[in-house]
């Protein structure tokens, strides 16, 4: 009985925050019930904008200064870490979970996705599991990332592919928390 107990909470837990808090126009409140309801470890200064839905509690570090823009998908179940200065535009998603191709049960497996400093993703970018996307790099809008991205690399297209390499002087705090979003 305790187990069932326990899994109507999560699941709630997810439908409230999924729901109901990510639609409340303040920063303040949103991210306190984050890092106390969904257990996220999220750094100084960051902002998760209204109408972004998570898969589970836990699994998400957000690095300082980063910011999650409106109206994105971040599945936490393989865990998702987020460096420093991170921009990720509106609408993007994150997968850590998928099933085995070949499995006769449908057997699903995750794996993490890791996201490091002074990142910028695109709009409506989509990070396939166990993608690692290095320092400084850009994912241009509407990009499918299938494999890892160099540091410094700019990266555009489905699949996304390599273009050029990007200015490594890069020393900007990311600041970005609008009224009412």
């Amino acid at each position: 009985m305790i187990a069932v107990w326990r899994l109507y909470l999560s699941e709630f837990r997810l439908y409230f925050c999924n729901n109901w808090l990510n639609s409340i126009p303040s920063h303040s409140i949103r991210q306190y019930f984050y890092k106390k309801i969904m257990n996220f470890n999220v750094g100084q200064g960051c902002a998760i904008l209204m109408n972004s839905t998570f898969d589970c509690a836990g699994g998400l570090i957000l690095g300082d200064c980063s910011v999650i823009n409106s109206s994105c998908r971040i599945d936490t179940r393989g865990g998702v870490f987020i460096g420093k200065n991170v921009s990720i535009s509106q609408e993007v998603i994150v997968l850590t979970a998928d099933h085995e191709i070949d499995s006769p049960n449908f057997k699903g497996r995750t794996k993490s996705v890791t996201i490091y400093d002074y990142v910028w993703i695109g709009t409506r970018v989509t990070i396939l599991p166990g993608v690692i996307i290095g320092k400084g790099a850009v994912v241009a809008a509407g990009s499918l990332v299938t494999k890892d991205v160099q540091p410094y690399a700019v990266v555009a297209g489905v699949p996304a592919k390599f273009l050029k390499f990007r200015s490594k002087n890069l020393e900007y705090n990311i600041s970005y928390k609008r009224l009412f979003q």
